[in-house]
């Protein structure tokens, strides 16, 4: 695996723009030619940068629920129940999580009645939620760049950097980056033996 380079955010910069733009036309601003452009975009999807090319859809032209902004407080012990259900529930289109360990979602809301929304996103929320505060929000603009941004890819089994001496492997449906075959083979091991306590289950979780 090589390194990112600038002429890698170039083409993220231009497919941010538009996803759907040809590689021909790309290659004549970032100077390569268009199968080189699509190798590149091609690495960048197997080192996770790029997840998938996603569809833009005004979504208030489709009379489909209120705009709300909502803060959710999650009950102890279940926040990462709480932020699963969120992110699953076909209203929520973004989940963000607080350093106090609270949860914001951008959810569209029919009729703007979160609290009769709530049973149907979390079981018992009275039991899973101690507070929660709504916000009407009048509009919004999401404005991505990779303008002063630098990439560092990170071991996911020890935490190092990973450089040109690096491997990627898709486990379990994700990619993950390692810096070295050793971290890759120890993070398969772990994954494996989480994997196979969980479908028997007598795992106790990642602290093992």
């Amino acid at each position: 695996m090589r390194d990112l380079d600038e002429t890698d955010l170039e083409i993220l910069g231009l497919l941010m723009e538009d996803a759907r733009r040809p590689w021909a036309d790309i290659a004549d601003a970032v100077d390569l030619s268009p199968p080189a452009v699509s190798d590149r975009v091609d690495r960048l999807r197997e080192t996770g940068v790029i997840r998938g090319f996603t569809l833009d859809v005004d979504r208030s032209k489709l009379r489909d629920g209120v705009p709300v902004l909502v803060r959710v407080d999650p009950t102890s012990g279940v926040f990462d129940d709480v932020r699963g259900a969120f992110r699953d529930a076909d209203a929520v289109e973004h989940v963000f999580s607080t350093a106090e360990r609270d949860l914001v979602c951008h959810a569209r809301v029919v009729d703007g009645d979160v609290p009769a929304w709530l049973p149907t996103v979390v079981d018992e929320p009275g039991a899973a939620i101690d507070d929660y505060t709504v916000t009407l929000l009048t509009g919004g603009e999401w404005t991505p760049t990779v303008d002063g941004v630098g990439f560092a890819l990170t071991c996911a089994q020890c935490g190092n950097t990973v450089t040109s001496e690096g491997t990627s492997a898709d486990i379990g449906g994700d990619v993950y980056q390692f810096c070295c075959p050793s971290c890759e083979r120890e993070f398969r091991s772990r994954y494996d033996r989480f994997d196979a306590e969980a479908e028997s289950g007598t795992g106790t979780g990642p602290s093992d």
